[in-house]
This record gives C-alpha cells, sequence and structure tokens, in this order.
C-alpha cells in the first residue's frame, strides 16, 4: 500500500501521546464476557430473552460510564436504542428431504448430510417434487470480468448446484484476483444470485478450504431460526430453498449421473465453463416455514462532541450470536459466543467507560452495538441504511469483532485488505506500541464480508474491522496458528465458546490502548479520512463531500 505524507507524518511523532493513554483492566474485559457469555443470557439470540437481558446489559454498563442515549427519537428524546425490523423464519416440524438416484429415493438427514435454511421468500410451506439439479460451477455472473457461469440455462424449477468462494481459490491466479475472495465468492451472493437466476433452490456444496469453517458451523448456522430485512419483494432475493451439502454427498450424486465432481470443478474454474445438468439424479423436499416480523435492535450509546457535535466517530460491534439451538456432543444447546461477540462488546464497554472519564473530544463519539450479525450483517446494514446520524458527516467506524481474549501479538490484522487512510492512521498509532501490521492471513475467507464495518464501506464510510494478531509474545506464529486452527475446528458457532478462566486479556488490553487514540485523535482533528483513489468505495465516499465542505 502507498504510505501517504500522513502516515510518515504520524510516525514521525514517534511515542508521544501513548503515555496519555488510559489503560484498560482485564479483569474487568473478562468479566464483561463472563457475564454476556453465561447461560443466563441464552446465547444472545435475537427476539428472545436473551436479547432483553444483553440489551438491558448494554444499556446499564453504557449509563454507568457516563454516556448519552445516541437511538430512536422518541418525543424529542433519543433512546438508547434504534429499532430494527426484521422477518424471522424459522422451520416447523420434522424437514422431509430426499434424493432420487436412478429412480431410487435416498432420505437426506437435516443437518448431516444437508443443512436446510427456513425459506426467507415469504412462504409458509415448501414443496418441491422431484427437481433436477444443474451444476452451475461457482454460480457467477460478472459481466465486467467477461465472466457468466449461467449460459443462458434455463434454471426455473430447478435446484443448482454451487460451488463456494471464487473461481480463483484453487489457482491462486485469474479474473478474481488470485486468492483473496471477492463478494462474488461468498454464500450470500450465490444465495441471491440463484435467485434472480429463477431457480426453484441453491445447494452450496461444503468444502472447509474455501469455505474457511468446517460443517458444523454450517450445520450451526443454517439449520436454526433465520432472520432478514423486511422486504418489499423477498422472492427476488430468495428462492424457496436455500441450503448447503456435505462435499461427499455431491461427490455421490455427480458419479450417479455419471459426472466427475472434480473434474467440472476444474472446469468451472474457467470462463469457457457451461451448467451440466445431473442425469438421474433429482430433489424432493417438504417442510412448513413460521414466517412474522419482529422487531429488533441495536444498542446506540453516544457522546456529544465539544466543537464539531455532528461529525461522528462510530465505534461498533454486535451484540447477538446464535442462542439456543441443537444439542452438540455434550448435550449443550446454548451458543454462548463468548469470543463472537461477547470480546468485542467487553471491548466497546470499556472503551466507553474511558471515554466518559476523559474530557470531551471536539467531535461526538458513538457505541454501537448492533444486531443479527449472525444472520447477514442485520442490524447493522439497516443502520447503514438507516443511519440515526448522517453518513456524509460520519468521520469512520472502528469495528471489534471476536477478539482474542489471551496474550499480547506483536502485529494486529483487519478483515480483508482494504486501501484506506484510516488504516494508514492505524499502522501509524499501533507503531507507538511497537505493533506491527500484518495483511489478513486469509483473505481467501472473505473476511472483509463478514463483519459489521461492510454495510458501512460500501456506502463510502471510511471503515475498517480490527483483529487481533497471530504472532504471540509468548509462543510466536507457531502458539497464534495453533490458537487460530483450534478455535475456528473445536469452538467457532459451536456452544463450546464459552468463557475460559485462563484467558488473560493482555492482548485486548493493549489493544484497546491503541483503539482508543486512533479514535480519539479522529475524534479531536478536522481530518476526514478516505479511501485510496483505487479503491472501489472511493466513489460513494465522494459523492457526499459536499455535505463536509467548510467543516
Amino acid at each position: 500500500m502507498k504510505q501517504p505524507v500522513l502516515l510518515i507524518a504520524l510516525l514521525a511523532a514517534g511515542t508521544a501521546g501513548a503515555a496519555d493513554t488510559p489503560s484498560f483492566d482485564a479483569q474487568r474485559l473478562s468479566q464483561h464476557v463472563k457475564t454476556l457469555s453465561s447461560d443466563a443470557f441464552e446465547g444472545r439470540g435475537p427476539n428472545t430473552a436473551g436479547e432483553e437481558k444483553t440489551v438491558a446489559y448494554l444499556i446499564e454498563q453504557f449509563k454507568a460510564a457516563g454516556l448519552q442515549p445516541g437511538g430512536d427519537s422518541k418525543n424529542g428524546k433519543r433512546l438508547w436504542t434504534q429499532a430494527v425490523p426484521l422477518g424471522r423464519f424459522e422451520i416447523k416440524g420434522p424437514v422431509q428431504a430426499s434424493v432420487s438416484l436412478g429412480g431410487k429415493a435416498k432420505p437426506l438427514q437435516q443437518g448431516n448430510e444437508i443443512a436446510i435454511r427456513a425459506a426467507m421468500n415469504g412462504q409458509t410451506a415448501v414443496a418441491i417434487k422431484d427437481a433436477p439439479l444443474v451444476f452451475v460451477g461457482y454460480g457467477v455472473k460478472a459481466p465486467e470480468r467477461n465472466w457468466d457461469d449461467f449460459k443462458g440455462v434455463d434454471l426455473k424449477g430447478k435446484i443448482a448446484v454451487v460451488l463456494i468462494n471464487d473461481p480463483d481459490f484453487e489457482t491462486g491466479q485469474g479474473a478474481f484476483g488470485g486468492k483473496a475472495m471477492t463478494y462474488y465468492g461468498r454464500w450470500t451472493y450465490k444465495f441471491e444470485e440463484m435467485a434472480r437466476q429463477g431457480a426453484i433452490g441453491t445447494m452450496i456444496v461444503h468444502e472447509t478450504a474455501p469455505a474457511s469453517y468446517g460443517w458444523p458451523t454450517v450445520k450451526n448456522s443454517n439449520t436454526n431460526v433465520m432472520f432478514d430485512i423486511v422486504r418489499q419483494e423477498p422472492q427476488k432475493s430468495h428462492a424457496p430453498l436455500e441450503s448447503w451439502i456435505q462435499r461427499d454427498t455431491a461427490v455421490a450424486w455427480f458419479k450417479q449421473a455419471g459426472l466427475n465432481f472434480d473434474t467440472l470443478k476444474k472446469q468451472a474454474q474457467t470462463p469457457g465453463f457451461k451448467p451440466v445438468t445431473l442425469k438421474g439424479v433429482s430433489f424432493s423436499a417438504d417442510y412448513a416455514v413460521n414466517a412474522q416480523t419482529i422487531t429488533s435492535q441495536n444498542v446506540v450509546a453516544r457522546l456529544e462532541g465539544s466543537k464539531n457535535p455532528k461529525h461522528t466517530v462510530i465505534y461498533s460491534g454486535h451484540w447477538d450470536h446464535l442462542g439456543v439451538g441443537a444439542p452438540d456432543a455434550k448435550g449443550d444447546t446454548i451458543y454462548n459466543g463468548a469470543v463472537d461477540n461477547g470480546t468485542g462488546l467487553a471491548a466497546m464497554l470499556e472503551l466507553a467507560r474511558a471515554y466518559g472519564k476523559a474530557p470531551k473530544t471536539h467531535r461526538s463519539v458513538v457505541f454501537l452495538a448492533v444486531t443479527a450479525e449472525e444472520k447477514g450483517l442485520l442490524g447493522s446494514e439497516y443502520y447503514a441504511a438507516n443511519p440515526v446520524f448522517p453518513l456524509g458527516k460520519t468521520v469512520a467506524m472502528i469495528n471489534m469483532d471476536a477478539l482474542s481474549p489471551g496474550g499480547k501479538a506483536r502485529n494486529f490484522n483487519i478483515s480483508g485488505s482494504a486501501k484506506l487512510e484510516l488504516l494508514d492512521r492505524l499502522v501509524a498509532t499501533a507503531a507507538k506500541w511497537n505493533v506491527a501490521y500484518s495483511p489478513d492471513p486469509k483473505p481467501e475467507a472473505g473476511h472483509f464480508f463478514r463483519s459489521d464495518h461492510f454495510p458501512m464501506a460500501k456506502r463510502g464510510v471510511p471503515a475498517i474491522s480490527f483483529g487481533s494478531g497471530d504472532d504471540l509474545l509468548v509462543g510466536g506464529k507457531a502458539a497464534g496458528d495453533k490458537e487460530e486452527v483450534d478455535y475456528t475446528t473445536a469452538r467457532y458457532h459451536q456452544p463450546a465458546d464459552e468463557w475460559q478462566a485462563g484467558w488473560s486479556f493482555e492482548g485486548m488490553s493493549r489493544d484497546l490502548e491503541i483503539l482508543y487514540t486512533l479514535g480519539r485523535d479522529l475524534a479531536n482533528s478536522n481530518d476526514w479520512p478516505n479511501w485510496s483513489v483505487d479503491s472501489e468505495f472511493r466513489g460513494a465516499r465522494d459523492q457526499s463531500a459536499s455535505e463536509r465542505k467548510g467543516d
């Protein structure tokens, strides 16, 4: 990345200012995580008793920190919350699903071979009978890259079988920029595009490496209650069937149709790929769906600026997790979400406490705890579409999601590989603590599209999602990699994501000093960070430039 004059100037400042930064108590961080991820909070599912407890706890802590309500206005006064209307969708009763292989029906077990999501297109029942299956490669239609996996195929009444990630994932080079995932590789895009193509359903073939997580994550994230923003025409975004299937299951179906899965996958990595029908293979399913509209809450706390109160610096993180779901091998049904995202909430609360004790900043500082991140960034998407404070005068968003509760690292990262002046500032600030920036170690995992900064970024607001480093002071990179693998395989989106007494929170304590300094410096400046000139988000930010004139 090109380092601007700003970065050089900030680096020249050396360690000045670091001594003025407050320290953050590891024990307080630990206690927040312990409380929010306890069984009493029932996994913090939206529209549950767990939501009520979580929202109440956050408001209580923000009040104690000396912050003011920053949410919706009612009778001329701000509330602590922003109401977020959501569609709630839940499969009622058993899922009857089967595949016909050469005329012989074989039942499919929900959660083991297939993970079927509750329909979000408005239907209260899904009934599919002997629908043909068509393999559409990576399911990408990208005219700007001269790429079309559909080649005019008619998918009406058919199930589209699609690969996860981009065509470049395995080759590391091509029209999609190599290993780093584009939005075309995300599962959200796959479901949306199949609906646009008119398919009656989508089956994403799960493979651990390109998905960046194992089957338990798929199962636990897709077989429980689903949520979506309220849409005028939901069928344009959702086909009746949205599902994932195990790779071995797909391989067997392809073999039955006289096809080789690996051969076709290689073909799908080229622009000349054409859709292939799985002859002799069809799918049937029957299940009921309870569809209703509910209201969840974003929590919004604010410290008004002393000189430019209409300018806003935002710290954000999601408060929700998966709630109560299918039992694990130990019979545990509560998905506590200690790391994801009890850590981000603890960070936000202690940052708010530090700001509340310090002199007022020139600009306003907002703490935004959003709902339904686990259901597709819905709370942050709603805020970005219905901002309480104008996006044109939002200086930056600093998001915190699933931070490491362990020891200190020599480095940090952000989700994705964004090019923006906000990152330059963060790099320079972290250098004061001798902490270096390391690019996203897994750009192919598409983390940029998986955190709550993304809805703001795509509307032009400079936004990053901070990530804990993997080069630990004790144990180095090997220890950091081991921790990451352990978390991803054994705890991520599983009931085992629970608070642990052995967590030191020393790394978070130090990282919060960096994030506090970054935000406070912005809030006391007149600067407006922007995206790099070649960023896809620069245009949206530049369109709002007139709102910042004279400020």
